[in-house]
């Protein structure tokens, strides 16, 4: 078994109105991984839905959906060794203000939602993810 994944990483509204997505991106790249897919989209608020399914029930659904269909995102497929876990530790912590200073939400988040990045946390989280994001818009 391999251990060269393939993880999706979305630069959020918030960075990509800052200009960030290059300093962004370019991390992954210095750190060895390979960009294998880059997209620049605004997703719908239905894409949006389909793509934080998992938060469906919690109670700030709503906020993540109305801030990802905010503005332009940059979806990124990244591939290398251990990609899901190396650029979840790349990431850092969901809340900026939690998130050491070294990684992207520590140097570039602004707060909770406005947290300059998702990144996948899992196989299954990826697969569904990068399908979602991807998808072809109908019509």
């Amino acid at each position: 078994m391999s251990d060269r994944e393939s993880t999706l990483v979305v630069v959020k509204p918030d960075a990509v109105r800052r200009g960030l997505v290059g300093d962004i991106l370019r991390r992954f790249e210095t750190k060895g991984f390979v960009i294998e897919r880059l997209q620049l989209i605004t997703m719908s608020k239905a894409q949006a839905q389909d793509f934080y399914s998992v938060h469906r029930s919690k109670p700030f659904f709503s906020e993540l959906v109305n801030f990802i269909s905010s503005g332009p995102v940059v979806g990124a497929v990244i591939s290398g060794k251990d990609a899901i876990a190396t650029v979840r530790r790349m990431v850092g912590a969901t809340k900026s203000w939690e998130a050491a200073a070294g990684t992207i939400r520590g140097d570039f988040g602004l707060g909770l939602t406005d947290n300059t990045i998702h990144a996948s946390d899992s196989l299954e989280s990826f697969e569904k993810e990068q399908s979602v994001f991807f998808r072809k818009a109908a019509g």
